[in-house]
């Protein structure tokens, strides 16, 4: 499974050689002298090229042309409509022609030198611009006062078409108003091709790093213009390794690094998780997520998004967290924040970034008991990565003006696709059969349908299931362990006396009792069979192993001691095949399994007393628990004596104060 990780992740990585140097505007060269090992250009910042672009936008004139078509068209409807309006006034025909000549030529006059439509736009607040004005593909330079309006156009011809009459001189106005129309139209399309052109022969250099030249010294500051030749330097770099380094040896080195990676996380499983290390489900899943989030970074190289930012990679530590634990979720997230520091910009700020969001990421959701707990650790994950950003951001720049607040939205749309975290969760826990703590929650709502089933059948059998619950959180609260798995099994642990719930004296209401009828060895077969029968519900209604496990082990590989002596006191002719009296087994083989041994056991033990005071208290937990070591029971699981001591405690205290007795806590000392 590693080699084929190591595979899939190098498969799809960059292949051209990396870039040395990590630098920052303001910060000391620590490196040794770098001399430039070949000529390159020394690129232009993007304000600078912005600045270039615009200014030289500024002096390029809207484009104009004269439309001709629009001269014939509204001359020839002048002349036509001239003839029609003149017949229905009825003036005098004598004078038509000459009339019609003069306004004509005016007309025409005013058209050749030509009639433009102000563009707002192009005024920029002002009354007159310049402009460029093209005819016969020949461009001019003119000002809006050198031409027409239309405003001025119809001043200028009722300035100088003179009329006999009144009637005439309104006539002729009115059609000078109707075919007074502009000529010169802005050709938007010439002039945005000049823009475009304009701007793709702008330079984006700025002198030149000749070969062997210095580029910055051993403990100089890196200034602006230090700074702009690395960028170059880098720049060229990049592009000229594209084509001269071996990519064969690029992805050696590459599967090198992986291989490395992955080789320190097995021996951490190894070594400190050997139940992960030997269950080939939830390594898979390890493996799954890690590749997942370095082929998206792949993916998000391969296509240039603007920023490597929008990556959610606070989503592994959120799921190995709820999925595994915390120690394994820093372990994992930093592992791939390493790999993938090599294939990203100012790698050491971004291994930064990510790792603090990740502690913080997995720190918020260490006590996981409500969903919407996912919210509030998005957050403080957004808080981290603010505190992150605007720290970086001081430091390089020194000044709070210059900090570039767009910059940060890439983290605030990572910390929204951090969400996703929760259905992959669901997803993974369905896939893999994992057991996450939201999952646990969820079996220990009592509305669940059977623990319902159970409380109504043997409501006795619930109620201690209740009080082993409680007093196996509290004791494996106190020792450390995880307090919702042990709760989910121990109220779960007896749920296969929901069969035949008469045989459990718990759930007996009448002084007989149905044992009284049988013999001995099937007795304690039907109290046996609880553990089989339990197992068997709640495979069928696809409970999580997990909670299987304390049914398996509540019992251990112990006797049903009531019935064992009963037979041999009974029947001391007879031969007895013990196994017939012991429970399968397993013995614990966890805390949690442990815990819920000893708190079933003396909650069970305690409702026989008939008098329960302290002393009584005290010398029951003492005498179950030392029972329990001498039958080895609890070789198995990771107890020490400390930890007994403290859940011997635990269990005195929360008895007395089940049973209402005054605690004197020098007697439990």
């Amino acid at each position: 499974m590693m080699i084929f990780t190591v595979f899939i992740i190098t498969l799809f990585l960059p292949k051209q050689p990396r870039f040395r140097y990590e630098f920052e505007k303001n910060a000391v060269w620590k490196n040794k002298d770098l001399i430039s090992p070949f000529s390159f250009a020394i690129l232009k910042t993007s304000p600078q090229v912005s600045a270039d672009k615009k200014n030289a936008l500024k002096d390029i004139l809207p484009v104009y042309q004269f439309d001709k078509e629009i001269t014939a068209n509204a001359l020839d409807e002048f002349s036509n409509e001239f003839d029609i309006k003149w017949k229905s006034k009825q003036l005098d025909e004598k004078g038509r022609e000459v009339y019609k000549s003069t306004a004509y030529k005016l007309l025409q006059s005013i058209y050749q030198k030509g009639i433009i439509g102000l563009n707002v736009k192009h005024q920029a607040g002002k009354k007159n611009y310049d402009f460029s004005l093209v005819e016969n593909n020949v461009a001019q330079e003119h000002n809006t006062q050198d031409v027409f309006t239309a405003e001025t156009a119809l001043n200028f011809f009722k300035a100088n078409f003179k009329a006999p009459n009144p009637v005439m001189g309104d006539l002729v106005a009115n059609l000078a108003i109707d075919h007074i129309t502009p000529n010169i139209v802005f050709d938007e399309r010439l002039t945005k091709t000049i823009q475009d052109n304009t701007i793709s022969n702008i330079s984006t250099t700025k002198g030149m790093v000749q070969k062997g030249e210095l580029i910055v010294a051993k403990n100089d500051v890196i200034d602006e213009e230090i700074y702009q030749k690395l960028e170059s330097y880098k720049a060229t770099y990049d592009a000229q390794t594209k084509t001269i380094g071996s990519r064969a040896l690029v992805y050696l080195g590459q599967v090198v690094l992986v291989g490395f990676i992955l080789t320190i996380l097995m021996s951490f499983l190894f070594l400190f998780r050997k139940d992960i290390f030997a269950d080939n489900r939830q390594l898979s899943l390890i493996l799954i997520v890690t590749t997942g989030m370095l082929l998206a970074l792949t993916w998000a190289i391969k296509i240039e998004i603007p920023s490597l930012y929008y990556i959610p990679f606070c989503v592994v530590p959120i799921i190995i967290r709820i999925l595994f634990d915390t120690r394994l979720a820093l372990y994992l997230h930093m592992l791939v924040i390493l790999i993938a520091g090599f294939f990203v910009a100012n790698s050491f700020e971004f291994v930064f970034y990510q790792v603090t969001a990740g502690m913080v990421a997995i720190f918020s959701i260490k006590n996981f008991v409500k969903r919407e707990r996912f919210l509030v650790s998005a957050l403080f994950i957004l808080l981290a990565y603010f505190v992150a950003f605007v720290g970086i951001a001081l430091l390089r720049e020194g000044s709070f003006r210059e900090i570039e607040w767009l910059n940060f939205i890439p983290f605030v749309f990572s910390v929204l696709l951090s969400l996703l975290a929760y259905p992959l969760i669901y997803l993974f826990e369905r896939i893999f059969g994992i057991t996450s703590d939201v999952a646990l929650i969820e079996l220990t709502n009592t509305n669940n349908k059977l623990l319902r089933e159970l409380a109504f059948k043997a409501p006795g059998t619930f109620q201690h299931s209740l009080q082993v619950a409680n007093l196996a959180e509290a004791a494996i609260f106190k020792i450390g362990g995880n307090s919702v798995l042990v709760r989910a099994g121990a109220l779960y642990h007896d749920i296969g006396k929901v069969d035949n719930p008469q045989y459990f004296i718990e759930n007996q209401n009448t002084a007989v009792s149905p044992h009284d009828k049988l013999p001995y060895e099937q007795s304690a077969q039907i109290i046996i069979q609880h553990v089989h029968k339990g197992i068997e519900i709640l495979r069928k209604n696809q409970i999580p192993e997990a909670i299987i496990d304390f049914i398996r082990t509540h019992h251990g590989n112990t006797r049903v001691d009531y019935f064992y002596q009963s037979f041999l006191k009974n029947s001391p002719e007879k031969f007895v095949d013990e196994n017939i009296f012991r429970y399968p087994g397993p013995i614990p083989f966890s805390k949690e399994t442990g815990v819920l041994m000893l708190a079933d056991s003396v909650e069970a033990a305690s409702r026989s007393l008939k008098n329960p005071d302290a002393q009584n208290i005290n010398d029951l937990v003492e005498r179950i628990i030392n029972y329990k070591l001498e039958q080895n029971q609890l070789d198995d699981c990771d107890l020490t004596l400390k930890d007994i001591e403290t859940i011997k405690l635990i269990f005195k205290t929360m008895l007395m104060s089940i049973y209402h007795v005054r605690i004197d806590y020098q007697q439990l000392s």
